[in-house]
């Protein structure tokens, strides 16, 4: 028996939000299941974890948190 993958999908997609500049952001998103892999991108490029870029997973719950927001990162 084979039986076709269900694909991901968001049950909460990303919100605009808006944020002072030097502060910190989250953004947060909720997918249909908790073992999915979720990558962040700004464009094109993908964003890696590091002091300004921190990702969170909590079971379906995806965060991402910007900190010392500036307006390149819109």
């Amino acid at each position: 028996l084979c039986v076709p993958a269900v694909p991901v999908l968001f049950k909460q997609a990303l919100e605009n939000t808006d944020v002072e500049e030097g502060k910190s952001i989250s953004l947060r998103c909720e997918l249909t299941k908790s073992e999915a892999t979720v990558v962040w991108k700004k464009g094109e490029a993908t964003l890696q974890a590091s002091a300004k870029y921190e990702m969170k997973q909590k079971g379906t719950v995806a965060e991402l948190v910007i900190h010392n927001a500036e307006p390149e990162d819109a």
